[in-house]
């Protein structure tokens, strides 16, 4: 059944460490089974490694590899007469937010021989250079 009404947004407060709500988006991308402390711990030290790593602010490099990640445009089905067309559309900013932090989780979770705070630094600083895999799957979006 269509719903009546658009659903309302969310208001995702700020996380406590960075008052921002990208690091709380992300916080609750990563948490599972509602473990939040976990989560916390990951992401912190992801954005602790990026700061040993590249000497600069963390939120800095975090945004810049985020606006990296997102994809600008996606292909939908069209249905003309009897044939379907792959039709490109440009995304939502909420939707492009979406897909770069999915991504970004899924990747890191994929990558082996390290722990999971680790991977997620590894990709966004992958994401910052334009490579890596979360940066293939956009490209691949926009194809």
């Amino acid at each position: 059944m269509a719903r009546r009404h658009r659903a309302e947004k969310r208001v995702v407060t700020p996380d406590p460490k960075y008052n921002s709500e990208l690091v709380a988006k992300i916080i609750n991308c990563v948490m599972r089974r509602g473990k939040k402390s976990v989560a916390e711990r990951i992401v912190y030290g992801a954005l602790d490694e990026i700061a040993k790593k590249t000497n600069q602010d963390p939120l800095e490099v975090l945004v810049r590899s985020i606006d990296n990640m997102k994809p600008r445009v996606e292909v939908k089905s069209r249905r003309v007469g009897g044939a379907t067309y792959q039709v490109p559309v440009e995304i939502d900013k909420d939707r492009q937010m979406a897909l770069a932090l999915r991504w970004l989780v899924q990747y890191s979770k994929v990558r082996k021989g390290m722990g999971m705070s680790a991977a997620m630094a590894a990709e966004m600083l992958d994401a910052l250079k334009n490579q890596g895999n979360v940066i293939k799957k956009r490209d691949d979006t926009h194809k």
